[in-house]
């Protein structure tokens, strides 16, 4: 899979982590609970931008931890129902780029990409082509995910 792009940087490294090889390995095995203690409940807010560029098409679709819990076990349930000619967890991994993350004190914004595909067994492909900005806080030493602004146009 992918290996952190910041090794020499434990802050960055740590959101890396945080971002790419274990919230893929949760989405894979729809396992909430592997993913759960990332995110900072109070606060919470996600916002779905509907694959548009245009930030009058996005709205405040997850307002508590809860409602974008349901709707990321909605999509994993869905993913884990689909078949693949590929392993889904490598082409999340190869479509997935978390090369820029932004610190300032104990705030950061993470820039995760997605762009590729995944080969489904029927003979066609799924195309991955989005992108996440996700808020992150440094809590106790540790950084988690107190919101994000999602499913953006990318590319």
């Amino acid at each position: 899979m992918s290996l952190n792009l910041f090794p020499a940087d434990p802050d960055r490294g740590q959101i890396w982590e945080m971002l790419v090889p274990r919230d893929i390995a949760a989405f894979i095995a729809a396992d909430w609970s592997m993913v759960a203690d990332d995110f900072i409940t109070d606060g919470f807010c996600g916002l779905h931008a509907h694959g548009s560029r245009d930030p009058d098409d996005w709205t405040l679709s997850f307002p508590t931890l809860a409602a974008y819990r349901d709707e990321w076990l909605r999509q994993a349930a869905e993913t884990a129902a689909t078949a693949f000619a590929e392993d889904p967890a490598a082409a999340i991994h190869r479509a997935t780029d978390l090369s820029r993350i932004d610190i300032e004190a104990d705030m950061a914004i993470a820039h995760k990409k997605f762009d590729g595909t995944i080969r489904l067994a029927s003979g066609r492909e799924d195309r991955l082509n989005w992108q996440t900005l996700y808020q992150c806080r440094r809590v106790g030493g540790r950084w988690r995910i107190a919101g994000f602004t999602g499913y953006m146009a990318h590319r």
